[in-house]
């Protein structure tokens, strides 16, 4: 090969292994704000949950959502997600990802945690295991875009509310 076309040969095999890369960079990026990252907001979910009985979970301050609500809020959509991955129809609506049922003992409480923790270990594999063809797919709907901006956004919004746990848990224990 001549030098032009070994240097755009590498280029593109560059190029390629970049996109390669993206599902797996992506399914990281869902386990670190669910499970064990700290890269971000310094805490995950598992990290601000675990320790949290369901008494505190529960707690309102005025007008927030309690941990379990958002708790509940951010495992809506992860499952309605996920059963989109698994061949299943988009099922969820904006307006009943807050009704939860009630939280009123620790085993309620730990339930609902290891469904979040579940769904997103089993979001981030199916993630991780998309070509690119599928990550640029529409979702669903060309109206949702691909299932890229889906699984961007999941980790967007999943940030948001981690913010708002991270924050209402400093209220509880300030409260204490």
């Amino acid at each position: 090969m001549s030098g032009n076309v070994l240097l755009c040969w590498q280029y593109y095999q560059k190029a390629f292994q970049l996109k390669m890369n993206l599902a797996k960079e992506l399914s990281n990026r869902v386990r670190q704000v669910f499970l064990d990252g700290t890269w971000i907001a310094n805490t995950n979910y598992n990290d601000q949950l675990i320790e949290l009985n369901w008494e505190q979970a529960v707690v309102k301050f005025e007008n927030l959502n309690s941990v379990a609500a958002l708790t509940y809020h951010i495992n809506y959509y992860l499952a309605g997600i996920l059963n989109v991955f698994k061949g299943g129809k988009l099922e969820i609506h904006d307006k009943y990802s807050f009704d939860m049922p009630a939280v009123t003992s620790e085993s309620d409480w730990a339930l609902l945690r290891e469904s979040l923790f579940k769904n997103a270990a089993s979001f981030a594999q199916y993630v991780e295991g998309m070509d690119d063809v599928r990550l640029e797919e529409d979702f669903v709907d060309k109206k949702y875009g691909s299932y890229i901006r889906n699984i961007e956004g999941v980790i967007e919004h999943s940030y948001y509310h981690l913010g708002q746990v991270s924050l209402i848990i400093k209220l509880l224990k300030d409260k204490t």
